[in-house]
């Protein structure tokens, strides 16, 4: 009797705090982006000039600047872990905050939560400082948490290679589709390995990051977790993502 009650209150507890972490990146992300020059929601930054003058500074100073981070700057060694919380735009914010929100809570789950915050910090800041090596002579500015969010989606991919995800696909006129993860993901990171493959030096997105970030995170999934550990489920996961 002991047993089956610590059992069911164990199920209760899950259930009601569910996957804190992934809701709580989400919820810090959102509100570091809503209180930020960029949003244009914040009326102490002014409009115009004024206002692109701030959203400048705020990237310059958050953000991973590549020559500074591979420079003699001790203070841009923190640049990568500020930047995961920064992000260029609403669509950019959208974005990830939806892949984090489909994939992140059952990485969570298998993890652990201080396993998972863990692990997508240290992700997420060697994909950055994989890119800025790469690029050490370039002064862009790179903000935003898809290094680490494309972690998750190498974990996730190794953990739970045939859950079941809903997927929205531009050219299937974004006819909501369910399909196995591994599909969806695989396509992601073929979509991902193109666009870095046509990539130039400007400003644009860091497909590198991305690519760094999603195989950091299989490999550690692979060497943490084992073969054994896979969940095979067809209808583990519901929601919606956009390769």
């Amino acid at each position: 009797m002991i047993s089956r009650w610590g059992t069911a209150r164990k199920a209760v507890s899950n259930a009601v705090t569910g996957p804190a972490v992934t809701y709580g990146l989400i919820a810090i992300c959102c509100a570091i982006f809503v209180i930020s020059p960029v949003s244009g929601l914040n009326p102490a930054y002014g409009l115009g000039d004024r206002l692109l003058v701030a959203q400048a500074g705020y990237f310059e100073r958050w953000g991973v600047i590549p020559a500074e981070l591979m420079g003699n700057s001790l203070a841009a060694l923190l640049t990568p872990l500020t930047a995961l919380f920064v992000h260029g735009s609403w669509l950019h914010l959208l974005g990830n905050m939806l892949f984090l929100f489909v994939f992140g809570a059952m990485a969570e789950e298998r993890m652990g939560q201080l396993h998972f915050v863990l692990f997508y910090i240290g992700a997420g800041y060697l994909a950055l400082l994989v890119y800025a090596a790469v690029n050490a002579d370039s002064e862009q500015t790179l903000v935003g948490a898809s290094g680490a969010i494309s972690a998750v989606l190498g974990a996730f991919l190794f953990l739970f290679p045939k859950a079941r995800v809903t997927s929205l696909f531009p050219f299937l006129f974004f006819l909501p589709l369910r399909f196995p993860a591994w599909a969806v993901l695989i396509f992601w990171f073929v979509l991902q390995w193109l666009a870095a493959r046509g990539a130039d030096s400007g400003p644009g997105v860091a497909y590198l990051a991305h690519l760094v970030g999603f195989g950091v995170g299989f490999v550690y999934a692979w060497g943490r977790f084992g073969r054994g550990t896979r969940v095979n489920a067809s209808s583990a996961t519901e929601g919606e993502s956009q390769p």
